[in-house]
């Protein structure tokens, strides 16, 4: 069976914050490509990395994870 995708906002978290890949990776203690691969869902991250994420960013795992693909910003839920 082949592995579900793993969706998130990483990107979109950043951009509203100001945050660069390489500062996000420097507080993660990862590879600012890593970061890279994580926004682009080439990479799953562990759970002890998307917990981390969620943290760094001060929201629940789940505002920045998804099994489901996120709705499009400015439509309708």
């Amino acid at each position: 069976m082949a592995e579900e995708p793993v969706f998130n906002r990483i990107a979109v978290l950043r951009a509203d914050r100001g945050v660069s890949r390489r500062d996000l990776a420097a507080a993660l203690g990862v590879h600012y490509q890593t970061v890279g691969y994580l926004e682009r869902g080439e990479y799953s991250p562990s759970l002890h990395l998307a917990l981390r994420i969620a943290e760094f960013f001060e929201v629940p795992v789940e505002v920045v994870f998804s099994l489901k693909p996120f709705p499009k910003l400015g439509s309708a839920s």
